[in-house]
């Protein structure tokens, strides 16, 4: 498993912000013909470079947000009430009435390999992430715009698609 360096990442994000979410946005905006099975073939492409175990970023500096099933499957698979769960681990964040992380990075993250302690367990907005063939695509743009910021993978794919649309 090769490490995926973050700071490179962050870099380049950072020089390219603007023409990743315009490119986002203009397609959005936009489709092209075929455009979902363009999406398809680049995520192919996509995994076949980037492996997850190499970066775990997205549970590093982002939380994923627990559904009441997600609670309950946790706390019963470590053996606690979803009570006590929620109280030594996580906080209901007013804003989106969503249960997240109260810490950074998750808990449930091992360091030294990048695995997670309750991957067969994982909350549902984990084991989705980072989203990339939710259906249809050009809803989940929006997503697509943040996560370009954490996760290599989709900026990876955002950087295939427009190839693949610009030529």
């Amino acid at each position: 498993m090769q490490r995926i360096n973050l700071l490179k990442h962050k870099r380049k994000f950072q020089k390219n912000k603007r023409s990743f979410r315009y490119f986002i946005t203009k397609t959005e905006n936009n489709l092209p013909r075929n455009f979902e099975n363009i999406v398809l073939q680049k995520n192919k492409e996509v995994w076949e470079e980037i492996d997850c175990l190499g970066c775990a970023n997205c549970c590093k500096v982002m939380s994923p947000t627990y559904t009441f099933t997600d609670i309950k499957r946790i706390a019963a698979h470590l053996g606690m009430r979803p009570k006590d769960l929620k109280e030594k681990w996580l906080y209901l964040d007013k804003r989106g009435n969503d249960w997240m992380n109260k810490s950074r990075p998750c808990q449930f993250l091992d360091l030294k390999t990048n695995m997670c302690s309750i991957y067969e367990v994982r909350p549902a907005d984990c084991a989705g992430f980072p989203h990339l063939l939710k259906k249809p695509f050009k809803d989940y743009m929006h997503v697509h715009k943040q996560n370009i910021e954490y996760c290599p993978a989709t900026m990876l794919l955002v950087e295939k698609m427009y190839e693949a649309i610009k030529s």
